[in-house]
């Protein structure tokens, strides 16, 4: 690395990822917060396990309609704009969730929440691969991503204590901890519209030198991709590609075992006894060993110029931690459990996610981006409502983990069959050479 990369690199890491990292921390406290909520919001409102599950997962189902769309308004109008957008509308409905009375209301707004909130991930994924060069892009992504587990092991703790709080204005624990929670999403949104910027061209962060750099290195980069005959840059081609499907299935594995954490996690905790706060305290450890292993394993991919077996090894040991979790006998044997499905999620969507801007530019990784993301978040829906399904049939969460586990299996089985469909395609070429 010369000098001048070096600098950039610095300035980008610092400029940008420790903000789009604080977006993604408000996103997901706000999307997984109704675990907690449900400790006393499904008595109240009065859910079952399998109402609870099919409405955890309606979210998926906004989101899957509405992202690539909302990722082609965002390549089209710019990410600052599109972003501030999100955060703000997002922020007003997951307030509004406060105020459900009974399943339908609660089917809406999650449903309307994944409405709000379609265009934000993939967004920030589109943004991350106009500003930085290949070989740091997992680390970029791995960085940005590591929100999701911090707000787990962050906001696990909060939500928990929250729900301890003293009834103010006659308003119960869990309708505290949605209003408490949506309110940094909506400041957030209009700190968006002052801080980000759009492209490198607009950085007047960077210095003449550092600018002219980055663009150069970006478009040298965009050329070399054009060059292989597998490159899709149009946003029809880019959602028929078999490549953007296979990703989504991938992604699909990762999502039903990120979100049944997420969602179900507390609840499995709860049920040995523990109060909201050692709940959310037990919830939280997982998250934590998993950031660290995440971003070594992003750092690993990056250096090796390797993705394939850094998606398939993480996807196999989250599956054998769902079957550990499955036959778990007490509340240590869940947590470690809990410890090995986290880590294997994490380690593997930065390598998972560096993948598509090796064969997808403009228009097309817009559209690609989306649809992977899209397609691949309907594990979202199925995980959770499996396990609430199951549950309710067998009594247990055992049934529902294994289903999960399986998701993760057929994640690693697809990842190196698209390895071998790629051997001589843009994804092995840019494995080899940083493409």
């Amino acid at each position: 690395m010369t000098d001048l990369e070096t600098r950039v690199s610095r300035k980008l890491m610092l400029r940008i990822i420790p903000f789009v990292m604080l977006l993604y921390f408000v996103s997901f406290l706000d999307r997984v917060n109704v675990g907690f909520a449900a400790l006393t919001m499904n008595k109240a409102i009065g859910l079952s396990p399998t109402a609870f599950g099919f409405g955890g997962g309606l979210f998926f189902i906004g989101y899957f309609l509405f992202e690539v769309p909302s990722n082609l308004i965002l390549h089209k109008v710019g990410a600052r704009r599109w972003i501030a957008r999100v955060m703000v509308s997002w922020g007003i409905v997951s307030l509004a969730s406060a105020f459900v009375v009974g399943p339908n209301s609660f089917y809406a707004l999650r449903f309307l929440l994944g409405v709000a909130e379609a265009g934000f991930f993939p967004g920030i994924i589109l943004y991350l691969s106009l500003w930085f060069p290949t070989r740091q892009r997992a680390v970029a992504a791995a960085w940005f991503m590591a929100a999701a587990p911090i707000s787990t092991a962050i906001g696990s703790p909060i939500s928990g204590a929250i729900m301890k709080l003293p009834s103010f204005a006659g308003l119960a624990d869990w309708q505290m901890l949605y209003i408490l929670e949506a309110l940094p999403a909506v400041i957030l949104g209009f700190l968006v519209l002052k801080y980000l910027t759009d492209t490198p061209s607009k950085a007047q962060w960077l210095a003449p030198d550092e600018r002219e750099w980055l663009i150069a290195k970006l478009k040298t980069e965009a050329d070399a991709r054009q060059s292989h005959a597998g490159h899709t840059a149009g946003a029809l081609s880019a959602l028929r590609d078999p490549r953007v499907l296979a990703l989504a299935l991938i992604y699909f594995g990762t999502s039903a075992g990120l979100y049944t954490l997420g969602l179900w996690a507390p609840l499995i905790i709860r049920q040995y006894g523990f109060d909201a706060f050692q709940t959310g305290l037990l919830a939280g450890i997982p998250s934590i060993v998993a950031v660290v292993v995440m971003i070594l394993w992003a750092k690993h991919s990056d250096r090796t110029e390797e993705r394939t077996w850094h998606v398939v090894i993480p996807c196999v040991l989250a599956c054998l931690g769902f079957v550990f979790a499955g036959n778990a006998a007490s509340a240590l044997m869940i947590v470690l459990a809990l410890v090995v499905v986290n880590v294997g999620i994490s380690a593997a969507k930065a390598p998972l996610w560096a993948m598509p801007s090796m064969f997808l530019s403009g228009a097309g990784a817009a559209a690609g981006i989306a649809m992977i993301n899209s397609i691949g978040n309907l594990g979202g829906f199925v995980g959770p409502f499996a396990i609430g399904w199951l549950k309710n049939v067998t009594g247990g969460y055992s049934a529902g983990l294994y289903v999960v586990g399986a998701t993760l299996a057929v994640s690693a089985v697809v990842t190196l069959m698209l390895s071998r469909q790629s051997k001589e395609g843009p994804v092995a070429a840019g494995e080899r050479h940083g493409h």
